[in-house]
């Protein structure tokens, strides 16, 4: 009897031993950041020797910025010279306009007329409107370079404008969709064009034009 007794305890010992051996990991410290609590997390031991100890800490954000850039270079004087005008024909100057920008979305450019015409030294108007009895013509139009100058396989660019200029509505000479590079490549012409009625008053003309140039960032 003693000896069924004896080794019924000793069947029990060797049955602790093993579920101790088996028990659950230890918490022995913590992986943390001194500015955010929030992130604390244990670190384990697998109760072995040899073993291993775990921590990590998650959550622990990267954050960095560029910074937008945007330019548009016009090439010439600031001037667009339309020279002698003729009741039979067009009279038209061009510049070239170039956009470089590391815009998301891209960018616009748009063209405005100051005066809503030519505007003669007496009051006179070269446009189309029929306000002073005779309709004349002045018109902007826009048209795209050779190349694109984007490394984006998405990037498209347009600039298809050609109407009458009557007021002082921004007109979209020029559309992207990616950035741009800034490397000498013209993106699109401008053109300015007008021509008179023979009763069309004589005199100097002029009109100042605002180009913007807008990104999308």
């Amino acid at each position: 009897m003693r000896t069924n007794t004896n080794q019924l305890i000793s069947w029990a010992l060797v049955a602790s031993i093993v579920l101790m051996s088996g028990a659950s990991a230890s918490t022995i410290g913590s992986g943390s950041v001194t500015g955010s609590s929030a992130l604390t997390q244990n670190v384990v031991w697998d109760d072995a020797f040899p073993g291993t100890a775990t921590g990590m800490v998650s959550g622990i954000n990267v954050t960095a910025k560029i910074l937008p850039t945007l330019n548009m270079v016009i090439d010439g004087n600031g001037q667009i010279d339309l020279g002698t005008l003729s009741a039979s024909n067009y009279s038209s100057g061009t510049v070239n306009i170039e956009v470089g920008t590391n815009a998301t979305n891209g960018a616009v450019v748009t063209a405005a007329s100051v005066n809503g015409g030519l505007k003669s030294g007496t009051g006179d108007y070269l446009n189309s409107l029929t306000t002073d009895g005779v309709a004349d013509s002045y018109k902007f139009s826009s048209a795209l370079g050779s190349a694109d100058d984007s490394d984006f396989s998405t990037f498209n660019q347009t600039a298809s404008y050609n109407a009458e200029v009557s007021d002082t509505t921004p007109r979209t000479l020029y559309t992207s969709n990616r950035p741009q590079a800034l490397d000498g490549v013209n993106d699109f012409s401008f053109t300015v064009s007008a021509m008179p009625n023979a009763q069309s008053p004589a005199g100097n003309y002029t009109d100042e034009l605002q180009i913007t140039v807008l990104g999308w960032f």
